[in-house]
């Protein structure tokens, strides 16, 4: 019982010869694992394929012994088969990747899986900077980390290492020190779960590098006032492109991280009218660095003002956030409050 075909199935009604459903008879099997073996397993499948299969363990009450051997006997009939042909191998994943993804994630997918293609993800580690790579990968398996470590250069794999909680930095290590040759099969696999990663916590975009905001962030999270001496410069060869990174230097959600001595004074400044825009665009859990600063009474005021507030348009939203980042800049500029530390961390 291979995840491709399990979970492929569109019907979830059991056949009269079956106790279970495909989906479910994988998800059978998978709880029937050990931790690790299938976390593995899950660990390559989609965002889609993950609440699948993760709905239908949730749903599955008790299950039984024949519930149990049919699952094991699903997965040993599947085992048996002597071989796959290869011939057309390629086009029957495409088609498969086309049904699931759709044209254009397919394609990138087929890009990074075909034989000989370079995996996109791996390289992209290589130039994310330890914190971000940390927080894509500290959740992961010790040999997942400990592999993809050693596929990245050791100066920003010994920061990552030392990002670690203590209890995984050993199981990492050890591994690291038992590891051999990293086989292709391995970083095919941790270049899939990167991109996994890398497209929940960024976006899909973010696999297509480069750009004004990427440049921004990268600003944002290096040692040192980069703005001063990086900006200028390229101002002198291209002031538009400067004036767009500048621009992404700071953004609103950046606010958040505010303590609320530094989130008073920011508000000090802004017009109330200007702030309950910009907060009505926000989910709830966002507003409450903004509510951490004001008064309850001042609060409450504020609450009552978004939710008597009309519906605005987004434009409207963006404009008021923007303006409120203008004060902010304004403010970190003239020393008042700090918006991004040195090392990366926002204070």
């Amino acid at each position: 019982m291979n995840a491709d075909i399990a979970l492929t199935d569109t019907d979830s009604t059991p056949a009269p010869d079956h106790l279970l459903s495909r989906i479910d008879r994988a998800a059978v099997f998978l709880m029937l694992l050990g931790d690790d073996e299938a976390s593995g397993i899950l660990g390559r499948l989609s965002p889609a394929e993950l609440e699948r299969l993760g709905a239908a363990m949730m749903a599955l009450g008790e299950i039984d012994q024949p519930r149990m051997a049919e699952a094991l006997a699903d997965f040993a009939t599947e085992a048996a088969r002597e071989l796959l042909p290869q011939r057309g191998r390629t086009d029957r994943v495409r088609a498969l990747l086309d049904k699931a993804l759709g044209p254009a994630r397919a394609d990138s997918m087929m890009q990074r899986i075909e034989p000989e293609a370079r995996p996109r993800s791996v390289e992209m580690a290589r130039w994310l900077v330890p914190p971000v790579l940390v927080r894509l990968i500290e959740d992961e398996h010790p040999q997942v980390i400990a592999a993809l470590l050693l596929l990245i250069e050791p100066e920003p794999a010994a920061e990552v290492l030392a990002a670690l909680p203590l209890e995984l930095q050993t199981m990492v290590v050890e591994r690291v020190a038992r590891s051999g040759p990293i086989s292709v099969s391995a970083i095919a696999t941790i270049d899939t779960l990167l991109t996994q990663r890398i497209t929940a916590t960024f976006g899909a975009a973010a696999l297509a590098l480069g750009g004004p905001r990427e440049a921004a962030n990268l600003i944002n999270l290096a040692a040192g006032d980069l703005r001063q001496t990086v900006l200028p410069a390229i101002a002198e060869r291209d002031g538009p492109l400067a004036e767009r990174i500048e621009e992404e230097l700071f953004t609103f959600e950046m606010l958040f991280a505010l303590d609320p001595m530094s989130m008073g004074r920011l508000l000090r400044d802004v017009d109330s009218e200007k702030l309950v825009d910009a907060l009505k665009g926000l989910k709830e859990p966002d507003r409450t660095p903004f509510f951490a600063a004001m008064s309850s009474r001042a609060a409450d005021g504020v609450k009552d003002e978004i939710e008597l507030r009309g519906r605005l348009s987004k434009a409207d939203v963006a404009a008021a956030q923007k303006a409120i980042v203008e004060i902010a800049r304004s403010l970190a500029e003239a020393g008042e409050i700090v918006i991004g530390s040195g090392n990366g961390e926002f204070v």
